[in-house]
């Protein structure tokens, strides 16, 4: 060997010799800490497998049976946390925190025991621990939203979220459609709205409201003079202590929650869940993800998307499930990337319309031709590391790129699942190679808890919605109106599963309409079965219309192609069955709409902007080319836009809790622009 050694380097100088030991040493320690792939758990090309009826299901499930649970001793939401106080040698549990200051921590043992005080406090007060038995929550994210729930869970009771962006008139609706006899609420100012109701005669079966933010004591006797006592979640707790009730726990198929949906038109529609449905969720999601990402006690879950949702409610039921933690953002949502920061979660759920912000914010600080071309390669040398299995935040491109956009979100988090409305594919992208760790993507419905399909570990493809879920089956029926027929892969949605809600509260016609004879519940969205067993959402079967001429239009399709569009932050497309074309309204994304202006020379503050006729026809011509290469039709372009500078919002009523378009809200906001927009096309 040392003879070998002589040959082969005894003629080079020292200098080189040490240059080529370095250099192989480096290579040698490249090869054994290169990272290493991790191989997706099935066959990508095969995500879901044909069963009979025409059905799907998912890669996984070796029978047709579907999933209940994934944890034998967790079968209902109360047993769910008692496993997570038992995993976590109860430990943090629910994290809250006041501005400028760090997260403080209840354990699982406080908010337990807390519930069983609260829920005493129920009984106490003439409640029976029933499934029959509704109690109102009506406040913001935040450990007593929790403790609240917790507390109907523990003796069989169901919580009925009220959502504090619903409206006078739903509030009115929800509380009378429940017989809501108890509302638990955060502040004065909802209690007097509610007290309110009460005073008009709106709503006579409220009878007692429990706050628990500090009152003053007029709100009291107000309370006292109509018949409604007002009593602080402190001395509720306190008044169960004394009056204590041992726990009544519930059966998996005991209701769980009745989640009024916000709709689009009329009146909200409560649909009924069972434990059965949110476990059976939460429980196929664990299994999807198993082999890539599973909670410790050590994760934390960032808490800001409504908890009136079930998006929320299934992340905190796996969350609860595996001893893990959650850390509830201050109440601002502008104060939620200092929260994010501060807490550094482990797992983010979120939606598109927050992560459009993170991508334009980036986008937009690229501002020199070098930095966009650095920014473009990191991506794509990040996202080909994707593409082979190798997710990290350790490579050259975080380190010089990546690691402040990662940061912005508290640096450590392992899994990122983005729902509620379709994300784009260049932002997919973007996410996949900047945050380090998997992005997947889920659709779903309150009907069905939350969600029926679920993007694959491994699978780094755009463009759709993933394979069924372990606890549903999925399968397309023909729309024979709208030209879309099963055996073209097309057609409604239909999910029927351990997941699918038993109906609607008292609206046994609108249940029918929801859920046929078999079980099967129909969506209302249009799906394709991809080449590879994925589903892609294409369209909407509700929210249709007919154009003078004849022509079906889904609006919804359109904005999701138009959307595309660079200074377009919003768009609500209309039509009428009166007109022969589309008039848009479209709200420029304010970070992007100033550049764009700028390059045809023109300069002004957004409002400014708005008003400019060559602007408005830029952005026009813009959405045009973005729908042609999006395959629009003629007939489905827009002819005509008026540009808005106020973002369509919850707040405003022209979107509903859920993020999606109020049309008929939209409609009569936006009449007179309309009207006008059609007097200036030619028909």
């Amino acid at each position: 060997m040392l003879f070998i050694f002589n040959f082969l380097f005894s003629p080079l100088p020292t200098p080189a010799l040490i240059c080529i030991l370095t250099f192989g040493a480096a290579i040698f320690l490249w090869l054994i800490n290169r990272p290493q792939p991790v191989f997706p758990p099935i066959d990508l090309n095969n995500q879901s497998v044909g069963i009979e009826g025409g059905a799907r299901k998912g890669p996984l499930q070796k029978n047709n049976d579907l999933v209940s649970y994934y944890f034998s001793d967790a079968k209902t939401m109360y047993e769910i946390f008692q496993r997570g106080l038992a995993v976590s040698d109860n430990g943090p549990c629910l994290g809250y925190r006041k501005p400028n200051q760090p997260y403080r921590w209840l354990s699982y043992k406080q908010v337990s025991d807390r519930a069983e005080y609260l829920g005493s406090c129920l009984l106490h007060k003439g409640y029976k621990p029933s499934p029959d038995q509704f109690v109102g929550i009506f406040a913001q994210n935040r450990p007593e939203w929790i403790i609240s729930e917790l507390a109907c869970y523990t003796y069989s009771m169901v919580a009925v979220p009220l959502y504090d962006t619903l409206g006078a008139e739903a509030i009115i609706y929800i509380v009378n459609k429940a017989d809501i006899a108890t509302v638990i609420c955060d502040t004065p100012q909802k209690a007097s709205v509610l007290l309110g109701n009460v005073e008009k005669g709106l709503t006579p079966a409220l009878k007692m409201i429990i706050l628990m933010d500090p009152f003053e004591e007029d709100l009291k006797q107000r309370g006292e003079r109509i018949g409604v006592e007002i009593l602080s979640l402190f001395d509720a707790e306190n008044l169960g202590k004394e009056n204590f009730r041992k726990p009544v726990p519930p059966k998996p198929e005991d209701l769980s929650i009745i989640c009024f949906t916000s709709g689009t038109t009329g009146d909200p529609k409560g649909a009924m869940l069972t434990h059965l449905n949110i476990v059976s969720n939460a429980s196929s999601f664990l299994y999807r993800v198993e082999d890539t990402f599973f909670p410790c006690p050590e994760d934390v879950s960032i808490s800001y998307l409504p908890l009136a949702h079930m998006f929320e409610r299934i992340v905190q039921a796996v969350v609860y499930a595996c001893g893990a933690k959650v850390g509830f953002f201050q109440g601002d949502i502008r104060l939620l990337p200092d929260d994010m920061k501060t807490l550094k979660p482990t797992v983010f759920p979120t939606v598109p319309r927050l992560l459009n912000r993170v991508y334009d914010k980036v986008q937009n600080e690229a501002k020199t031709p070098l930095k966009k071309f650095l920014l473009n390669l990191a991506i794509a040398c990040k996202f080909n590391e994707v593409k082979k299995g190798i997710i990290r935040k350790d490579s050259i491109w975080d380190k010089l790129i990546f690691a402040k956009i990662q940061e912005s979100l508290g640096g450590k988090v392992r899994i990122m699942v983005t729902g509620a409305a379709p994300i784009s594919s260049p932002i997919l992208t973007f996410l996949r190679a900047a945050m380090g760790c998997p992005v997947f993507e889920a659709y779903g419905q309150t009907e069905c808890t939350a969600g029926c399909t679920f993007t694959s570990p491994g699978d780094w493809t755009s463009g759709h919605v993933g394979a069924p879920l372990a606890c549903n089956h999925v399968k397309l029926e023909d729309v024979a109106d709208m030209n879309y027929f099963s055996v073209n892969s097309e057609g409604e949605i239909c999910i029927r599963g351990t997941n699918v809600f038993r109906g609607y509260l008292k609206e046994p016609e609108k249940t029918k309409e929801a859920l046929d004879k078999d079980g099967w519940l129909h969506t209302g969205d249009i799906g394709r079965w991809l080449p590879n067993g994925t589903l892609k959402i294409i369209d909407r079967k509700k929210n249709i219309f007919k154009l003078a001429q004849g022509e079906y239009i889904a609006p919804e399709k359109i904005e999701n192609i138009y959307i595309r569009s660079r200074p377009v932050s919003q768009i609500f497309v209309h039509g009428e069955s009166l007109r022969s074309s589309l008039v848009g309204i479209v709200v420029p994304d304010p970070d992007v709409f100033p550049s764009f202006a700028a390059k045809l020379g023109i300069k002004g503050s957004l409002e400014e902007l708005c008003q400019n006729e060559i602007v408005k026809e830029a952005v026009l011509e813009d959405l045009q080319k973005t729908g042609k290469e999006g395959g629009l039709k003629s007939f489905e372009q827009v002819k005509k836009i008026f540009l808005h500078s106020e973002p369509f919002s919850i707040e405003n009523g022209l979107l509903t809790p859920t993020l999606k378009a109020k049309r008929g809200e939209l409609s009569k906001y936006f009449r007179v622009q309309i009207n006008s927009l059609y007097e200036t096309i030619q028909e």
